[in-house]
């Protein structure tokens, strides 16, 4: 049998002394940690029966850590982002499943005055459209975020919201499957938005946003209307700037109307004039100078920000929305 060296056995040694300690010491303080939240949650009426489904098992995931801190909103540029995202494939699949469910999308629309398309739009970004809702265990997923300093305060209601969704009833444990983030469903909506604005679309008293579009169609409408949306506008467009353009306008994010940017040279694609309408409007340019340059509407552009903080987002559910209907 061949010996091992000094030098390696003094390794294995070291490492057999250090690294046990180190980890029970991580997951005793994992351990203290939840017993807190256990019984901050029972305290929020959260039932024993619930905590012990929900929690069986669960243990900080280092992926999901790994993924919040790579998320392609702040690493890509605008235009990979993009290009990524709004594809022949996807706007393709866009207008068939908006001809499909036109009728529902026609009631929503009276409903909550929030166009069809850009539900339809939100949509496919999302999970285009309902095929890829996320395989991550939402429970596990917020504890992990939860547990994790960089924005503990954030998720600890999140999985408390999640928690509460449970026992209310509207989704089973085995089923609270979403993003790594804990986003739910077919729009993705994070816990505290479900509790807020989920709505029961289809009348079986239950809101299931995960397997109902009536619900997820109905939830996301509800929730556009109730921050502002305004179902006479659009979100933007793509223009052209002038070479000699103002950066501080942009920089500065100036609200100007429509007729006082035109008269600093801002145009529609290849050259034609900008809406005569009495709107306000923001230029926005994700990428900087010389790059891609949008000219946007503050109630409808803004109201997909509060969905997702990223112009990079924004843009590109309002081109595929565009692009849908036609």
């Amino acid at each position: 049998m061949m010996k091992k060296s000094p030098f390696l056995l003094l390794v294995t040694l070291l490492f057999s002394l250090l690294s046990p300690p180190a980890m029970a010491n991580e997951d005793a303080d994992f351990a203290r940690w939840l017993a807190d939240f256990k019984q901050e949650a029972r305290e929020q009426g959260i039932s024993d029966a619930i905590l012990e489904s929900a929690f069986e098992g669960v243990k900080p995931s280092p992926r999901v850590v790994k993924l919040d801190r790579s998320q392609p909103e702040t690493i890509q540029t605008f235009q990979d982002y993009f290009e990524k995202r709004v594809t022949p494939y996807r706007i393709e699949l866009g207008r068939k499943q908006f001809h499909e469910n036109r009728q529902l999308f026609q009631q929503i629309e009276s409903r909550f005055g929030v166009q069809g398309r850009f539900i339809a739009a939100f949509w496919g970004m999302e999970t285009s459209y309902g095929r890829f809702s996320g395989g991550h265990y939402v429970i596990g997923a917020l504890t992990t975020l939860a547990y994790d300093p960089r924005r503990a305060k954030f998720f600890r209601k999140q999985l408390m919201d999640a928690l509460i969704i449970l026992e209310e009833g509207h989704i089973t444990v085995d089923k609270m499957k979403g993003s790594w983030a804990g986003a739910m469903g077919q729009t993705q909506f994070m816990p505290s938005t479900f509790r807020a604005y989920a709505m029961d679309g289809d009348g079986d008293g239950k809101i299931n946003i995960w397997e109902s579009r009536a619900d997820a169609f109905a939830s996301a409408a509800n929730y556009l209307s109730s921050i502002g949306w305004r179902g006479d506008q659009t979100w933007g467009r793509e223009v052209m700037l002038p070479d000699d353009f103002d950066q501080a306008l942009i920089k500065g994010k100036v609200k100007k109307t429509l007729a006082e940017w035109q008269a600093l040279g801002v145009r529609k694609m290849f050259g034609e004039n900008l809406p005569k309408r009495d709107l306000v409007a923001v230029v926005v340019q994700p990428d900087g100078p010389g790059e891609r340059a949008f000219i946007t509407y503050p109630a409808n552009y803004n109201a997909i920000l509060d969905w997702n903080r990223s112009h990079k987002f924004a843009i590109s559910v309002g081109t595929l929305a565009d692009a849908i209907a036609r």
